[in-house]
């Protein structure tokens, strides 16, 4: 398998995920980079790394335990050989916050929305 990760950048030029990963420490950093090398490459991810979020429109969910701590990057599917990192966090709660998955949503929608007027 072969897919390619992009970085989603809001219509203003941010990018989010890129300033979640800029946020982290090299080790957390490098482990994140190594899952989605896995995403890259593999045709099946473990669940332990990869996960469709119930009751989302599309919305995945990249895992990555370091330590005590949790991380999370969101992303979807532009293709199926393309996926889209929209935004990461640091999971506190055994529930994913509802923001969370809202923002992801909304990232999704705005992606959907340019990439149809070019």
């Amino acid at each position: 398998m072969n897919r390619t990760v992009i970085f989603y950048e809001t219509a203003d030029g941010k990018c989010p995920v890129q300033e979640f990963f800029d946020s982290l420490s090299g080790k957390v950093a490098q482990k994140l980079l190594w899952t989605l090398k896995l995403l890259e490459d593999l045709e099946f991810l473990p669940s332990t790394y990869f996960k469709k979020l119930i009751g989302t429109d599309g919305i995945f969910e990249c895992r990555v335990q370091y330590g005590s701590n949790i991380y999370r990057i969101f992303c979807f599917f532009d293709t199926h050989s393309v996926v889209i990192l929209t935004h990461g966090f640091i999971k506190k709660t055994q529930k994913t916050p509802k923001q969370e998955i809202e923002r992801a949503e909304t990232y999704r929608k705005d992606f959907i929305r340019r990439r149809k007027k070019t």
